[in-house]
Protein backbone atom coordinates (compact mmCIF):
# COMPACT_ATOMS: atom_id res chain seq x y z
CA UNK A 1 0.00 0.00 0.00
CA UNK A 2 1.42 3.51 -0.63
CA UNK A 3 1.54 6.04 2.17
CA UNK A 4 -0.58 8.76 1.39
CA UNK A 5 0.53 12.77 2.31
CA UNK A 6 -1.26 13.28 5.42
CA UNK A 7 0.71 9.96 7.23
CA UNK A 8 3.88 11.94 5.41
CA UNK A 9 2.90 14.99 6.77
CA UNK A 10 2.04 13.37 10.42
CA UNK A 11 5.89 11.80 10.18
CA UNK A 12 7.41 14.97 9.45
CA UNK A 13 6.20 16.92 12.05
CA UNK A 14 6.88 14.03 14.70
CA UNK A 15 10.85 14.09 13.01
CA UNK A 16 10.99 17.57 13.47
CA UNK A 17 9.53 18.02 17.12
CA UNK A 18 11.08 14.33 18.61
CA UNK A 19 7.93 15.12 20.88
CA UNK A 20 4.24 13.54 20.14
CA UNK A 21 2.58 16.19 22.42
CA UNK A 22 4.22 19.29 20.28
CA UNK A 23 3.86 17.57 17.21
CA UNK A 24 0.31 16.89 17.76
CA UNK A 25 -0.37 20.20 18.45
CA UNK A 26 1.22 22.10 16.01
CA UNK A 27 -1.65 19.79 13.78
CA UNK A 28 -4.22 20.33 15.92
CA UNK A 29 -4.75 16.35 16.63
CA UNK A 30 -4.20 14.38 19.96
CA UNK A 31 -1.18 12.36 20.68
CA UNK A 32 -2.90 9.10 20.45
CA UNK A 33 -4.45 10.21 16.70
CA UNK A 34 -0.39 10.67 15.74
CA UNK A 35 0.54 7.75 17.18
CA UNK A 36 -2.27 5.87 14.95
CA UNK A 37 -1.24 7.26 11.88
CA UNK A 38 2.68 6.91 12.37
CA UNK A 39 1.71 3.25 13.20
CA UNK A 40 -0.44 3.00 9.83
CA UNK A 41 2.44 4.62 8.21
CA UNK A 42 5.36 1.82 9.32
CA UNK A 43 3.00 -0.80 8.46
CA UNK A 44 2.25 -0.14 5.01
CA UNK A 45 5.89 0.60 4.71
CA UNK A 46 7.04 -2.32 6.70
CA UNK A 47 10.05 -0.59 8.76
CA UNK A 48 10.49 1.33 12.09
CA UNK A 49 10.52 4.98 11.48
CA UNK A 50 10.78 6.36 14.80
CA UNK A 51 12.49 4.95 18.53
CA UNK A 52 9.83 5.57 20.85
CA UNK A 53 10.00 4.94 24.78
CA UNK A 54 8.00 6.77 27.95
CA UNK A 55 11.02 9.08 28.04
CA UNK A 56 11.93 9.92 24.36
CA UNK A 57 11.36 10.05 20.85
CA UNK A 58 14.19 9.40 18.19
CA UNK A 59 13.98 8.70 14.66
CA UNK A 60 15.62 5.11 13.31
CA UNK A 61 17.91 5.12 10.42
CA UNK A 62 15.29 4.69 8.18
CA UNK A 63 13.04 7.51 9.94
CA UNK A 64 16.10 10.26 9.18
CA UNK A 65 16.68 8.78 6.19
CA UNK A 66 12.98 9.80 4.69
CA UNK A 67 12.70 12.91 6.89
CA UNK A 68 15.76 13.88 4.86
CA UNK A 69 13.87 12.99 1.72
CA UNK A 70 10.70 14.27 2.28
CA UNK A 71 11.75 17.88 3.57
CA UNK A 72 12.80 19.40 0.03
CA UNK A 73 9.88 17.75 -1.62
CA UNK A 74 7.14 19.30 1.01
CA UNK A 75 9.57 22.24 0.93
CA UNK A 76 8.46 22.36 -3.36
CA UNK A 77 4.89 21.69 -2.41
CA UNK A 78 4.93 24.69 0.13
CA UNK A 79 6.29 26.90 -2.79
CA UNK A 80 4.09 25.91 -5.51
CA UNK A 81 0.95 26.58 -2.80
CA UNK A 82 2.45 29.75 -2.02
CA UNK A 83 2.79 30.55 -5.83
CA UNK A 84 -0.88 30.57 -6.18
CA UNK A 85 -0.71 34.08 -3.73
CA UNK A 86 0.12 35.79 -7.35
CA UNK A 87 -3.53 35.70 -8.26
CA UNK A 88 -4.68 36.70 -4.53
CA UNK A 89 -5.06 40.83 -3.89
CA UNK A 90 -3.10 39.80 -0.57
CA UNK A 91 -0.85 36.61 0.05
CA UNK A 92 -2.56 34.12 2.25
CA UNK A 93 -0.65 30.94 4.37
CA UNK A 94 1.58 30.84 7.69
CA UNK A 95 4.47 32.20 8.63
CA UNK A 96 6.65 30.45 10.86
CA UNK A 97 9.13 32.23 12.85
CA UNK A 98 11.66 30.77 15.17
CA UNK A 99 12.87 33.45 17.92
CA UNK A 100 13.95 33.53 21.77
CA UNK A 101 11.48 34.61 23.90
CA UNK A 102 12.88 38.15 24.79
CA UNK A 103 13.15 38.62 21.38
CA UNK A 104 9.70 37.74 20.34
CA UNK A 105 8.58 40.21 23.23
CA UNK A 106 11.31 43.14 22.49
CA UNK A 107 11.23 42.73 18.76
CA UNK A 108 8.52 40.60 17.45
CA UNK A 109 5.51 41.92 18.95
CA UNK A 110 5.26 45.41 18.09
CA UNK A 111 5.99 44.63 14.53
CA UNK A 112 3.09 41.56 14.74
CA UNK A 113 0.32 43.05 15.35
CA UNK A 114 -0.24 45.87 12.55
CA UNK A 115 1.44 43.18 10.54
CA UNK A 116 -1.49 40.87 10.77
CA UNK A 117 -3.99 43.83 11.18
CA UNK A 118 -2.71 44.53 7.44
CA UNK A 119 -2.56 41.09 6.83
CA UNK A 120 -5.56 38.87 7.97
CA UNK A 121 -5.46 35.97 5.84
CA UNK A 122 -1.59 35.17 7.10
CA UNK A 123 -1.47 33.33 10.23
CA UNK A 124 1.92 33.71 12.66
CA UNK A 125 3.35 31.08 14.25
CA UNK A 126 6.49 32.02 16.99
CA UNK A 127 8.58 29.06 18.36
CA UNK A 128 10.18 30.27 21.51
CA UNK A 129 13.97 28.52 21.16
CA UNK A 130 17.03 29.91 23.08
CA UNK A 131 19.04 27.68 21.28
CA UNK A 132 19.73 28.05 17.38
CA UNK A 133 18.14 25.80 14.94
CA UNK A 134 18.60 25.21 11.33
CA UNK A 135 15.25 27.36 9.74
CA UNK A 136 15.50 25.46 6.33
CA UNK A 137 16.18 22.74 8.40
CA UNK A 138 12.81 22.48 10.75
CA UNK A 139 10.65 24.36 8.21
CA UNK A 140 11.12 27.57 9.72
CA UNK A 141 10.12 31.10 7.17
CA UNK A 142 12.66 33.19 9.37
CA UNK A 143 14.36 33.94 12.42
CA UNK A 144 15.10 36.73 15.08
CA UNK A 145 18.68 37.31 16.62
CA UNK A 146 21.53 39.91 16.86
CA UNK A 147 23.25 40.52 13.73
CA UNK A 148 26.86 38.73 14.76
CA UNK A 149 24.66 35.43 15.53
CA UNK A 150 23.23 35.27 12.63
CA UNK A 151 24.91 32.97 9.72
CA UNK A 152 26.89 34.34 7.08
CA UNK A 153 24.35 32.95 3.97
CA UNK A 154 21.66 34.26 5.86
CA UNK A 155 19.77 37.93 4.72
CA UNK A 156 19.08 39.90 7.63
CA UNK A 157 17.33 42.88 8.19
CA UNK A 158 16.68 45.48 11.21
CA UNK A 159 14.09 44.85 13.49
CA UNK A 160 12.91 47.35 15.52
CA UNK A 161 15.38 50.42 16.56
CA UNK A 162 18.64 50.20 18.81
CA UNK A 163 18.95 48.69 22.58
CA UNK A 164 20.48 49.29 25.59
CA UNK A 165 21.47 47.11 28.28
CA UNK A 166 20.72 47.73 31.92
CA UNK A 167 22.24 46.26 35.23
CA UNK A 168 19.85 46.57 37.87
CA UNK A 169 19.07 44.62 41.23
CA UNK A 170 16.29 45.11 44.03
CA UNK A 171 16.25 47.59 46.32
CA UNK A 172 16.13 45.01 49.29
CA UNK A 173 19.34 43.19 47.28
CA UNK A 174 21.47 46.40 47.47
CA UNK A 175 20.16 47.41 51.13
CA UNK A 176 23.30 44.15 52.11
CA UNK A 177 25.77 45.14 48.96
CA UNK A 178 27.18 48.38 48.30
CA UNK A 179 26.23 49.68 44.70
CA UNK A 180 29.18 49.21 41.99
CA UNK A 181 31.01 52.08 40.89
CA UNK A 182 33.47 50.45 38.67
CA UNK A 183 32.86 46.93 36.17
CA UNK A 184 35.59 45.66 38.69
CA UNK A 185 32.84 45.84 41.56
CA UNK A 186 31.11 43.45 39.96
CA UNK A 187 33.32 40.21 41.38
CA UNK A 188 32.09 41.32 44.88
CA UNK A 189 28.28 40.61 43.71
CA UNK A 190 25.92 37.92 43.10
CA UNK A 191 25.21 38.30 39.24
CA UNK A 192 22.63 36.24 37.87
CA UNK A 193 24.34 33.98 34.69
CA UNK A 194 22.69 34.10 31.43
CA UNK A 195 23.41 30.25 30.10
CA UNK A 196 23.24 29.07 26.66
CA UNK A 197 22.03 25.89 25.69
CA UNK A 198 25.55 24.32 25.29
CA UNK A 199 26.20 25.41 29.13
CA UNK A 200 28.18 28.38 28.61
CA UNK A 201 28.13 31.69 30.60
CA UNK A 202 27.23 35.12 28.87
CA UNK A 203 30.01 37.47 29.91
CA UNK A 204 28.78 40.80 30.03
CA UNK A 205 29.40 43.41 27.91
CA UNK A 206 30.25 46.70 28.41
CA UNK A 207 31.64 50.24 27.37
CA UNK A 208 32.36 53.57 27.99
CA UNK A 209 34.18 56.22 26.13
CA UNK A 210 35.38 53.90 23.87
CA UNK A 211 36.84 51.37 26.17
CA UNK A 212 35.05 47.87 25.50
CA UNK A 213 34.80 44.83 28.08
CA UNK A 214 34.14 41.45 28.40
CA UNK A 215 32.90 40.72 32.48
CA UNK A 216 33.25 37.34 33.50
CA UNK A 217 30.85 37.53 36.25
CA UNK A 218 29.88 35.23 39.68
CA UNK A 219 26.76 34.35 40.82
CA UNK A 220 25.10 30.93 42.27
CA UNK A 221 21.63 31.41 40.10
CA UNK A 222 21.94 30.74 35.84
CA UNK A 223 18.71 30.94 33.96
CA UNK A 224 18.23 30.73 30.20
CA UNK A 225 16.69 33.67 29.33
CA UNK A 226 16.38 37.61 30.22
CA UNK A 227 13.04 37.64 31.44
CA UNK A 228 13.46 34.92 33.82
CA UNK A 229 16.60 37.06 34.81
CA UNK A 230 14.30 40.40 35.54
CA UNK A 231 12.12 38.09 37.86
CA UNK A 232 15.22 37.04 39.98
CA UNK A 233 16.45 40.22 39.94
CA UNK A 234 13.01 41.75 40.97
CA UNK A 235 13.09 38.52 43.89
CA UNK A 236 16.43 40.51 45.56
CA UNK A 237 18.87 36.98 43.91
CA UNK A 238 21.27 38.90 42.62
CA UNK A 239 22.54 41.59 39.86
CA UNK A 240 20.88 41.36 36.62
CA UNK A 241 22.16 42.10 33.16
CA UNK A 242 18.65 42.68 31.31
CA UNK A 243 17.08 45.03 28.46
CA UNK A 244 16.98 49.12 29.19
CA UNK A 245 13.64 48.90 28.09
CA UNK A 246 12.29 45.72 30.44
CA UNK A 247 13.30 47.46 33.41
CA UNK A 248 12.19 51.28 32.94
CA UNK A 249 9.12 51.55 34.33
CA UNK A 250 10.54 49.25 37.02
CA UNK A 251 13.06 51.85 37.77
CA UNK A 252 10.96 54.43 37.89
CA UNK A 253 8.77 53.12 40.50
CA UNK A 254 11.52 52.07 42.40
CA UNK A 255 11.29 48.59 42.75
CA UNK A 256 15.04 48.32 40.64
CA UNK A 257 18.14 50.14 41.18
CA UNK A 258 19.89 50.83 37.90
CA UNK A 259 23.63 50.58 38.15
CA UNK A 260 26.96 51.59 35.64
CA UNK A 261 24.35 53.44 33.33
CA UNK A 262 27.64 55.05 32.00
CA UNK A 263 28.46 51.86 30.44
CA UNK A 264 25.81 50.71 28.96
CA UNK A 265 25.59 52.17 25.31
CA UNK A 266 22.94 51.95 23.03
CA UNK A 267 23.92 48.71 20.20
CA UNK A 268 22.27 47.61 17.21
CA UNK A 269 18.57 45.84 18.11
CA UNK A 270 17.26 42.75 17.11
CA UNK A 271 17.24 41.40 13.05
CA UNK A 272 14.91 39.59 11.05
CA UNK A 273 16.67 36.61 9.16
CA UNK A 274 15.80 34.17 6.29
CA UNK A 275 17.44 32.04 3.96
CA UNK A 276 19.19 33.91 0.73
CA UNK A 277 16.85 32.85 -2.26
CA UNK A 278 15.91 34.89 -5.37
CA UNK A 279 12.16 34.81 -5.14
CA UNK A 280 10.93 34.39 -0.95
CA UNK A 281 7.59 33.18 -0.56
CA UNK A 282 4.79 35.44 -1.02
CA UNK A 283 3.69 35.21 3.02
CA UNK A 284 7.49 36.11 3.94
CA UNK A 285 8.00 38.59 1.76
CA UNK A 286 5.01 40.07 2.80
CA UNK A 287 6.33 40.18 6.40
CA UNK A 288 9.98 41.48 5.16
CA UNK A 289 8.95 44.37 2.91
CA UNK A 290 6.35 45.41 6.21
CA UNK A 291 9.17 45.32 8.42
CA UNK A 292 11.26 47.21 5.93
CA UNK A 293 8.91 50.16 6.36
CA UNK A 294 9.10 50.31 9.92
CA UNK A 295 12.71 50.88 9.67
Amino acid sequence: MQADVRELTVFLEIARHLNFRRAAGALGVTPSALSHSLRGLEEKLGLRLVHRTTRSVGLTAAGERLAQRLRPAFRDIDDALDDLNAFREAPVGRLRITAARVATRLGLMPVLGPFMAAYPGIEVDVVDNPAFVDIVKEGFDAGVRFRERVAADMVAIPLGPPLRSAIVASPEYFAKRPLPKTPKDLAAHDCIQLRFSNGSRYAWELERNGQELEVETRGALALSDQVEILEAALAGLGLGYVFESQVESLVRERRLVRVLEAWCPPYPGFFLYYPSRRHLPPVLKAFVDFVRTRT
